[in-house]
């Protein structure tokens, strides 16, 4: 009976510090990825490593209210960190969407229940897909289970410098987002430069007709040639959100950012 206390213990455990994380990561959080499957997923995933993880130095299987929200918190911490490369996606196609004369086109977001930038969803998308290709999500399932390892069944405690770190870290959203966008921002404001030139030199010509569908075509074709550099731009972001998920929860939080 004491074995199968602690078991069912180290799974409920488990189960609370998976589920912090699959409320917040990307692709895991999704909406279109059924509400009983990913509690079916979560609760196997729990049932396959309690024997592995009560059996881990330092770990305290027993349900306590500390040890409830420290599970929670480690899952947190791994879903918040990661769903700022959602945000960087979706603040880079406003800025894209801005610049393509788009900013006036929004679609209901399925996964925030908001009115968002069409280039907003589609660069979401677009970066979901990666994810899913380089095989990330496979990536953060294999760091939430070795968090285990690093920090034990209820031995962690939430720092509220922890907390601050997370925030200070959203900062670098804005950075990221730029760098995405930047080629096509970059691209469309030659052509604004161009066409005013244009303008300068011949008052007759319909510059205001003209400036919008050359941003647009020439924006679309710079976003289809930047999207070889997609995969390598996501991976190293993701990468550096995941390890600084690793280090908020295994050592003292120094404030690093998805820019970085």
């Amino acid at each position: 009976m004491p074995d199968w206390l602690s078991f069912l213990s180290a799974m409920t455990l488990a189960l609370v510090r998976l589920s912090g994380m699959v409320a917040f990561a990307p692709f895991f959080s999704s909406t279109a990825l059924p509400m009983r499957a990913k509690a079916v997923f979560v609760g196997a995933a729990a049932w396959l490593i309690a024997p592995l993880i009560t059996t881990l130095p330092n770990a305290q299987a027993t349900l306590s209210f500390s040890a409830i929200i420290g599970e929670l918190a480690v899952g947190l911490v791994y879903g918040l960190s990661l769903v700022f490369l959602s945000e960087m996606l979706i603040f880079a196609g406003q800025i894209a969407g801005l610049q393509f004369s788009f900013s006036l086109v929004n679609l209901l977001d399925p996964e925030s229940a908001i009115q968002t930038p069409l280039l907003g969803d589609l660069f979401q998308l677009m970066g979901t897909l990666v994810l899913i290709t380089a095989g990330l999500d496979r990536i953060v399932l294999a760091s939430v289970f070795r968090s285990f390892r690093a920090v034990p069944l209820g031995t962690y405690a939430l720092a509220p410098t922890t907390a601050l770190a997370i925030v200070h870290a959203a900062g670098g959203i804005f950075l990221a987002a730029l760098e995405l966008a930047a080629p096509v921002l970059a691209c469309t404001m030659l052509v604004e430069i161009a066409v005013a030139l244009v303008g300068k030199l011949s008052p007759q010509l319909p510059v205001m007709s003209l400036t919008v569908p050359m941003k647009t075509l020439t924006g679309f074709v710079m976003l289809a040639s930047s999207l070889a550099l997609w995969p390598r731009f996501i991976e190293a972001r993701f990468g550096s959100l995941l390890d600084m998920a690793e280090r908020l929860i295994s050592t003292p939080p120094t404030v690093h950012g998805i820019g970085g």
